[in-house]
């Protein structure tokens, strides 16, 4: 990996280097998805500017929407001879994009032994897609896990505990039923839960509720897919329920519209990414609550979010630029920033050593919550052709949610469909 001795001026022995930086690459094209509320835009463009202050390197971040319309915008880029440098894009897109042909290794980047001391000192959770064929292929950046944000407020009126959130489904249909709130003429005026189930989100949001079934959806190589266990099919009907019970309106929930629908008041409690939290607190006129995902058992959550992937069409002094560029943004005092102000884990441990993050999680503890759900939390579904696989998930998902499917047909249209897909990459 890069070194601070040949690129940063964070060190007295990184001062040369801004100038071997200059001569070769003054600017780099950094592709980055916004999923979710609040100021993102604003704060990484803060880091942009203070990256080239130290190291005369300008970084030009293009937002490109959310992640599968940032990696189809990437991939055309690239294949149109125009493409980024580099991108945020969904860690579990590891095989898919190795398939594609257009990543640059790290250790084809510049990745020396200081840079893979670096790279071992991030959370083992979130490199669990950045290791393939004894390389390293991505720099883990804006990771999180699926929380559940709920309503207090909502909670103390329908006679729940406010303080003691469910763990288990059975205990979240019940307080999910008694949160509904109706109008004199019986139309409901608050839901008592939403589950994104849309495209781009509804494959994160099933691989947490098979997690909480015990379930592991595929295998390490990406190259099968279990949708048609007994758990798989038991995790959607699980989701389907809340539906037929009358806790969450029938057919698709939109990650997008969730936040303003628990803002609003119209849903008391949300499944959601760990980065809206600094957005919902800088919203919320109640009091509310963060929490780990409850599961059929016990609390079960998944990982997600992007990782850092530098491209081949990046020369060699580019890719060296970009490896400073995510060393720069992964620094213990940056990383403790970005999560503060966006809500996102801090991806190494020694980001939550620094005062500045020990002093905030002391001020408001719900910063710290994710964090403690780690070790109950399995990476997202990622195979070879991972949008082709996403698609099929997501229709079949969304036709059960909608009542067109029963989640056994659902499942074993999904398997079917994602069985036609891999077989290529199937050994024998």
């Amino acid at each position: 990996m890069l070194n601070r001795r040949t690129l940063l001026a964070s060190t007295a022995a990184t001062l040369a280097a801004p100038a071997i930086a200059r001569a070769q690459s003054a600017k780099l094209s950094f592709y980055y998805p916004i999923a979710v509320g609040g100021p993102i835009p604003a704060i990484f463009d803060g880091y942009c500017k203070e990256f080239q202050a130290k190291t005369g390197i300008e970084v030009s971040p293009v937002y490109a929407g959310n992640y599968g319309e940032t990696l189809t915008k990437a991939v055309t880029a690239i294949r149109g001879g125009s493409g980024p440098h580099m991108a945020v894009l969904l860690a579990a897109e590891m095989h898919s994009l190795q398939d594609m042909d257009i990543l640059a290794s790290l250790d084809d980047s510049g990745l020396d032994a200081d840079g893979k001391k670096w790279m071992d000192g991030f959370y083992p959770a979130f490199l669990a897609n950045s290791r393939v064929d004894g390389k390293l292929w991505s720099i883990p950046f804006q990771r999180s896990t699926a929380v559940m944000y709920y309503n207090k407020a909502a909670f103390a009126e329908a006679g729940l505990d406010p303080e003691k959130f469910p763990r288990t489904w059975a205990e979240l249909q019940a307080a999910a039923a008694k949160l509904v709130k109706k109008d004199a003429a019986g139309k409901v005026t608050r839901w008592g839960v939403k589950l994104a189930g849309d495209t781009g989100n509804a494959q994160w949001t099933f691989g947490a509720l098979a997690n909480q079934a015990g379930h592991v959806l595929m295998n390490e190589a990406g190259t099968e897919t279990y949708f048609n266990h007994p758990k798989a099919i038991e995790a959607l009907t699980y989701w389907r329920s809340f539906g037929q019970a009358g806790s969450s309106p029938e057919g698709v929930a939109n990650w997008g519209q969730l936040t303003p629908d628990f803002l609003e008041g119209n849903t008391a409690i949300i499944q959601h990414t760990t980065g809206n939290l600094t957005n919902i607190r800088s919203n919320a006129k109640f009091d509310y609550g963060i929490v780990g995902l409850p599961g059929k058992d016990g609390p079960r959550t998944v990982v997600g979010g992007g990782n850092i992937y530098i491209f081949k069409n990046a020369s060699p002094a580019e890719r060296k630029a970009s490896l400073a560029f995510a060393r720069f943004l992964t620094e213990p005092d940056r990383a403790a920033d970005w999560s503060m102000k966006t809500g996102y884990i801090a991806v190494r441990p020694e980001a939550y050593e620094t005062k500045t993050l020990k002093d905030y999680i002391a001020g408001f503890p719900a910063a710290d919550v994710a964090r403690g759900y780690l070790p109950v939390a399995v990476g997202e579904l990622s195979t070879f052709e991972n949008q082709k696989v996403y698609t099929a998930l997501t229709n079949n998902v969304q036709a059960c949610l909608s009542g067109t499917k029963s989640a056994a047909q659902a499942m074993a249209d999904t398997q079917a469909e994602a069985d036609r897909i891999l077989k290529p990459f199937k050994k024998g």
